[in-house]
């Protein structure tokens, strides 16, 4: 094994922080945004994101810089799941969060995101090679999140972008409502 400083490292590009937000879009060369050939992997990373509405948090791509975002998507989704007052747990494929060649948004929470004052949305999101006019764009997220019932949702959903056009904009956003608070920050992996 090689040692831990071989595997790359970290670069910070942009935080938006939303503000009862409708969408927070990261959009490569506005605003100091990097998303293009600079590294092969982006991470964007999810912090106390509180929606305005119970809804599910999610994320569309881009090939234009921001006019539309409608790339087609296939994924798949997972969950586990623990009610607050232990009245049921379980881990469950989900397809009500799966997509088949679908242009709509990929939801990152299988549940949705609770509203009461302390309930919040955690997680990651990984991009791979979105520069490629080659392959399709894979991605993968995880989260953590309160959800509605009260309960702890862990998500799991992996997919592809089915384009070899070079994606250049991801926009964030909840299904219903605004995101009220929370940070969104973009990565780069050297």
């Amino acid at each position: 094994f090689g040692s831990i400083s071989s595997l790359g490292s970290m670069v910070f590009i942009k935080k938006l922080t939303a503000s009862s937000s409708s969408t927070l879009s990261f959009v490569d060369g506005a605003s100091s945004v990097v998303l293009d050939n600079t590294y092969k992997e982006y991470l964007f990373t999810f912090k106390n994101i509180h929606p305005s509405a119970n809804g599910f948090f999610g994320f569309n791509a881009s090939v234009d810089s921001g006019s539309n975002y409608n790339v087609t998507k296939t994924s798949s989704a997972f969950y586990a799941y623990h009610a607050e007052d232990d009245s049921e747990s379980g881990l469950t494929y989900d397809t009500g969060q799966d997509l088949a060649q679908s242009t709509g948004r990929q939801n990152i929470s299988s549940g949705q995101i609770g509203v009461v004052a302390d309930d919040s949305f955690n997680g990651y999101l990984h991009l791979f090679n979105p520069s490629s006019t080659t392959f399709v764009k894979h991605y993968i997220a995880s989260s953590s999140y309160s959800q509605k019932k009260p309960a702890n949702e862990q998500a799991y959903i992996a997919g592809y972008c089915n384009t070899i056009s070079a994606i250049d904009a991801i926009q964030f956003s909840q299904s219903t409502g605004n995101i009220d608070a929370g940070d969104i920050c973009l990565y780069g992996i050297a």
